[in-house]
This record gives structure tokens, C-alpha cells and sequence, in this order.
């Protein structure tokens, strides 16, 4: 994997371990077409139009940048299902922003009754490279077709790389065991991903904006993938039917990057802070 495609991915395992531009897509709605397979129905309690969190990135001391991602509420409908739309948005700050300014735009409009996305859009501007994707996802096809002109075929219920994070948090983890792997197949940057992550056990953490009872989760290692050994990444989420990342922290060449919970509001239920 490129560079681009390393920082795409750690964002992506930041946000779904557990459990981020706006051209118009090809249209989706309407009945040019018929059914080919079943589309999914799944019953969560885990999110709801109205959330936001708020997350601080650190390199090392120094705080690199800042992101948010946000459930809104949206009259689209798609293949005649209601849909939310989530929006994440990441930029560089303070002196990070001078020698490497970040301005990215992740949006996605997935299936508020099946929780596997229809429309993708990335807008990624860093350090000087600009790229856009818009991807359609005809999930009763199983196929996606890309800004490209290509069109490909792909699992069930596929995921792109932000509805992952709200399909993983719908996963029943009140049981989970250490050493038990979930998986969530993901299409990535033109190819299928399979996003593993393996749960570690309960931790009580602190970061800079409390306590949290939480859930530790690291990526099943594959060849040729993005980190060495599982150690490479942790990932901690709150210990509650939110679900919510609170900490990911990744080596490097020299140090560290940490992505920390900041903020949030519109929760379904309470958070597990200590």
C-alpha cells in the first residue's frame, strides 16, 4: 500500500475497531432496476442522527490535527430505503499545519435499517496531494462502481471506509472473549479489504479528557498489510452500548501518533467514564 493508502487505513482501524467534497453521484434512487439479491435489515441501539465526536490527533507532544465525524439526518432514500448521512472531516493545526497541512472530507449516505452504505465520497488534501473517490455502492447487485468507470463485484453488506465504523459498533461484544477476531469486509481504494481486529481484553484508560472503562482491540496482521506485528496499533472503545473509540495509538519510525476522544454529544446511551 502507498503512503496515502497507510494513512487512509489507520484512520479506518482508529475508528471500527469495534467499532473519515461533495460531488454529485450517479443517481441511485428510483426503480431502474430490479432487485437482485435481499438487502440486509439489522435492529442497533448504538447511534442516532444528532451524534458528533470529536477526536485531538497528537505526534508525539504536539497537537498534529483535529477530526469529527457527525450522524445527520437526511430525506434521501435509496432503492426506496431511508438512509443517514455521515460526515468526517480532518485538518492539520498549529505547526504541523505549516509543513504538512491536512484538509480531508469523508462523506457516506448508508442504509438506516441495514447499516451497509450506498453513496461514498472522498475529498483528501494532504500535504500538497489532492485526490477525490466516489464510489456507488448497488449493494442489491453486490457491486460498487468507482469515479474510475470500473465496476466491481463484492461481498454482501460491504462496507466503505466510514460506515465501517457505525456497522462495527452494532457487533454484540458483551461477551467477547480475549483472542476472539470480527471482521468486517470493506472496499477500499479499489480493492476488497478485510478489516480484523482482534480483542484484547477490558482496560480502564485515561487521556486528556478523563477516564474511560473500555474495550482493547488490535488488527489481525496480514502480509503484505500495513503493520508489522499487532502491537503497531491499539485501539481502545468505551465499554458501553455506545461503542465509542476513545484511544488509538500507532508506532512509527520516530515515536508515536495517538487519536484521542476529545468530545462528543447526542450519545444514545451514557457514556462508561469514570
Amino acid at each position: 500500500m502507498n503512503a496515502m493508502t497507510r494513512k487512509s487505513a489507520l484512520l479506518l482501524l482508529g475508528l471500527c475497531a469495534v467499532p473519515l467534497a461533495f460531488a454529485q453521484a450517479p443517481p441511485v434512487e428510483g426503480t431502474e432496476a430490479m432487485e437482485t439479491f435481499p438487502l440486509r435489515t439489522l435492529q442497533q441501539n448504538a447511534f442516532q442522527a444528532g451524534e458528533r465526536l470529536d477526536f485531538i490527533v497528537h505526534y508525539g507532544f504536539m497537537n498534529a490535527g483535529e477530526a469529527t465525524v457527525e450522524l445527520q439526518a437526511t430525506d434521501r432514500k435509496i432503492q426506496g430505503r431511508p438512509m443517514l448521512h455521515a460526515v468526517g472531516t480532518g485538518r492539520s493545526l498549529g505547526a504541523f499545519d505549516l509543513f504538512y497541512k491536512v484538509d480531508d472530507r469523508y462523506e457516506t449516505w448508508f442504509d438506516k435499517k441495514g447499516v451497509f452504505p450506498w453513496v461514498f465520497q472522498r475529498r483528501v488534501s494532504e500535504g500538497g496531494y489532492e485526490f477525490s473517490q466516489d464510489y456507488l455502492y448497488m449493494q442489491h447487485r453486490r457491486q460498487v462502481s468507482t469515479q474510475k468507470e470500473r465496476t466491481h463485484d463484492v461481498p454482501a453488506d460491504v462496507q466503505d471506509m466510514l460506515s465501517a465504523f457505525y456497522y462495527a459498533r452494532t457487533l454484540d461484544l458483551r461477551h467477547a472473549e480475549p483472542g476472539q477476531v470480527f471482521e468486517i469486509q470493506t472496499f477500499l481504494d479499489d480493492e476488497i479489504w478485510p478489516l480484523r481486529m482482534k480483542f484484547v481484553g477490558r482496560e480502564t484508560i485515561k487521556v486528556r479528557s478523563g477516564r474511560y472503562q473500555c474495550l482493547r482491540f488490535q488488527p489481525v496482521v496480514q502480509e503484505g498489510r500495513i503493520f508489522a506485528t499487532n502491537d503497531d496499533l491499539n485501539v481502545w472503545v468505551t465499554d458501553d452500548g455506545n461503542l465509542v473509540p476513545v484511544l488509538a495509538q500507532a508506532k512509527v519510525l520516530v515515536g508515536s501518533i495517538k487519536m484521542e476522544l476529545a468530545g462528543y454529544s447526542g450519545l444514545v446511551h451514557p457514556i462508561a467514564k469514570l
